[in-house]
This record gives C-alpha cells, sequence and structure tokens, in this order.
C-alpha cells in the first residue's frame, strides 16, 4: 500500500491547527475557517477515523476581548488571554461539531502530565476513553498555568508528542502555507517538496520561524521538527494548508507528506526528550558516561563529578559528559542539595552510613533518554 493510501486509510489522527488558520489578524476567532476544519474533520469521522485536534488559538482568541492589539510578551498577560480565549474557542468548536452531532471533550496537557511516572499513564487511558466513548478531544497546553510551556511550546511539537501517545497512524500538521518549500516561498522561485523521504532532503530547505499572521508562536522551522518527532517514532505526517484538510485527509496529493523514518519508543522517554527543559546539570567521569551510553546502566552516584542547578526529586537533568557535552537526559531521584555530599561515593557505603534510602540510583535507567550527538 502506497503511503498515500495509508494516510487515507489511517484509523486515529491527530490534527495540528495554528493561531493564524483559525484567526483574523485583529485576534478574534474567524467562524468560517473553524467550521471549514470542523467539516474536514467530521467527514474523518464518518469514515470510521477516530480524530485528536491539537489547537492553538486560545491567547490569539483572548486578544480581542481584551483589547489587546497584538499578541503580549509578557507571561502573566499571556495567561490571561488564554484564560479569556480557551473559553471561546472551546464553544466555538463545541457549536460546529454540534452540527455533525460529534461531543468535544477539552484536554489541558502540561509536560508533567506525560513525563511523570504517576501521570503519563493516567493521561494515556484519558485519552483512550474518550475515543472509545465517542468524543473527539480538542488538546492545548495549558497555557492558563503554565510557565515554561508557554516560552517553548508551539503546539506543533506538542502534536507530535501526542500522536505518540495516543498511538496515532497520521499527523495532519495544517498551515498557512501550502506546503515545505525548498527555499523562501515568499520571495519567488521556490519549489514545495511533495514528499521528505529522509533527513537528506531536509539540507537546504528554507524554514520560517515566525508566524506569519503574528498570532502564533511557531512558523516552518518548528513543524519540521514536529514533522522529525512523529516520523522518528514511525508515524507518518502530512504538513498542508488549512483550506486543504479534507483532501489531505483523504489522501490526495496535497501538501508535504514525511515518510516515517524511525519506530515507536516509549511514550515517557519520547516527552522527556523533546518537551522537558532541564533544571539542572549532573557532571559525569568517563566511566559513567562509558556506563550509560553502552551498558545502558542506571547512573549512581560513583560516577558523578559534579552537580549544577536547583532541582527537586523527580525533575528533568542533563547528564553531561567530561567535556560539558550532555549525553543523555533523566528524572533524577534526589534533589540538587542532597547530591553534593554523595558524589563519588558507592551506594553500598552510603546506604551504610546513612541508610537504605540511600542505595537508589541517582538516575534509574528507565528514566533515562540518550541524546544525539551535536
Amino acid at each position: 500500500m502506497s503511503l498515500r493510501r495509508r494516510v487515507a486509510a489511517a484509523s486515529r489522527i491527530v490534527v495540528k491547527v495554528g493561531s493564524s488558520s483559525l484567526t483574523t489578524t485583529a485576534g478574534g476567532i474567524d467562524p468560517e475557517r473553524v467550521r471549514s476544519l470542523v467539516d474536514a474533520l467530521a467527514a474523518a469521522r464518518r469514515r470510521g477515523a477516530e480524530v485528536v485536534l491539537v489547537s492553538s488559538g486560545a491567547i490569539a482568541a483572548g486578544l480581542a476581548p481584551l483589547n489587546l492589539p497584538r499578541r503580549p510578551r509578557d507571561l502573566a498577560t499571556q495567561q490571561a488571554a488564554a484564560s479569556v480565549g480557551q473559553g471561546l474557542l472551546v464553544r466555538g468548536y463545541n457549536e460546529q461539531f454540534a452540527r455533525h452531532g460529534i461531543i468535544t471533550g477539552q484536554v489541558l496537557l502540561t509536560v508533567d502530565d506525560v513525563t511523570r511516572r504517576s501521570h503519563y499513564r493516567n493521561a494515556y487511558r484519558t485519552f483512550a476513553r474518550l475515543l472509545e466513548m465517542g468524543v473527539l478531544p480538542v488538546v492545548n497546553e495549558n497555557d492558563t498555568v503554565a510557565t515554561s510551556e508557554i516560552r517553548f511550546g508551539d503546539n506543533d511539537r506538542l502534536a507530535a508528542l501526542v500522536a505518540h501517545l495516543v498511538h496515532a497512524d497520521l499527523l495532519l500538521l495544517l498551515s498557512d502555507v501550502e506546503g515545505l518549500y525548498d527555499g523562501d516561498p515568499s520571495r519567488g522561485g521556490a519549489t514545495m517538496l511533495l514528499e521528505v523521504s529522509s533527513e537528506a532532503d531536509l539540507d537546504a530547505v528554507h524554514v520560517r520561524r515566525t508566524g506569519s499572521a503574528g498570532l502564533g508562536t511557531g512558523g516552518m522551522a518548528t513543524k519540521v521538527e514536529a514533522a522529525r518527532i512523529a516520523t522518528g517514532a514511525g508515524i507518518p505526517v502530512v504538513l498542508a494548508a488549512a483550506p486543504r484538510a479534507q483532501e489531505a485527509l483523504a489522501g490526495e496529493p496535497v501538501g508535504t507528506l514525511f515518510h516515517p523514518t524511525g519506530r515507536r519508543r516509549p511514550t515517557r522517554l519520547l516527552w522527556l526528550a523533546h518537551a522537558t527543559e532541564p533544571k539542572g546539570r549532573i557532571v559525569l567521569d568517563a566511566g559513567a558516561v562509558r556506563a550509560l551510553t553502552e551498558r545502558r546502566a542506571s547512573l549512581l552516584p560513583a560516577g558523578i563529578t559534579a552537580v549544577s542547578g536547583v532541582f527537586v526529586g523527580g525533575d528533568p537533568v542533563d547528564l553531561v559528559g567530561p567535556d560539558g557535552v550532555p549525553v543523555a537526559r533523566g528524572l533524577v531521584n534526589y534533589d540538587s542539595e542532597e547530591l553534593p555530599g554523595l558524589l563519588g561515593r558507592s551506594t553500598r557505603d552510603l546506604a551504610r552510613e546513612l541508610g537504605a534510602p540511600y542505595e537508589r540510583e541517582v538516575v534509574h535507567r528507565d528514566d533515562l533518554v540518550l541524546l544525539p550527538s551535536p
């Protein structure tokens, strides 16, 4: 079966739409754009597909009601706009999907929901149950209370990670351009790539780093990164213009089709690698680096030479070699205040002196992901 036919036959689809595809330049929700998107997703539902929608637009939708002329730069005002706009956005979706007899459910995520062991299984169960009940989940980052999420997040990356979390067969990234070009399309002479089969196809590609309407946080760079995450986990990706969503979902040759390049990996580790900001750095000696990278061992205090940053147990930290280059990221089992007194010591000695709780690993191998070489 060709990949375009696989796209048309996908049974579980994650669709991401950006702010510029939903709103006017003044910041309000455009009812016709929302209606067109909903009609396309409803058509996919009618053929039997399950759909998860990752929607930007909460902050943008809150601008006009608050008389804000543009997207605010300070975090507090962003959060205020998200608080106002999220309800308006969801109401718009509810009204439009109701025309097709489809119930929607709002899912607001933060990184902790899918990186901390106690949370990520619950996130998957929530999605699975919503889809089982015929509900169409509408997903966004929890912008109202998030801090680093608003600063680094762009919802393209979120969509790629959600696609992996829900075991999707397809990720559709909707944009305000037709696809991925080999140059700047605004200057003329650029050619759109119909398919991307490997990393080599991206070598000479031009990517925009800002949203065209000034309302989004992303651009083509974030979409390419999202495509890398999803395809690296075995999920095909289509990047297309929002008005052509129905054609893209039908497997027609629109937009850019990214071929899968890898296989599924544990969901929580994918989020750990791509969605977390490290709270600190733990410097390893050469032996510990080899143990982590070659034997996939856990990190013990004996292999640590230095610690920096402020973190608590369960936070993500970067594990760096003697040269300062990160080799892995993991969820640490100790607070930053505890670690300096443990460095270079064996767990047996620590347990004998301080008690059994200090026999544990600093980072367990199940909570650790190796990072690619720079």
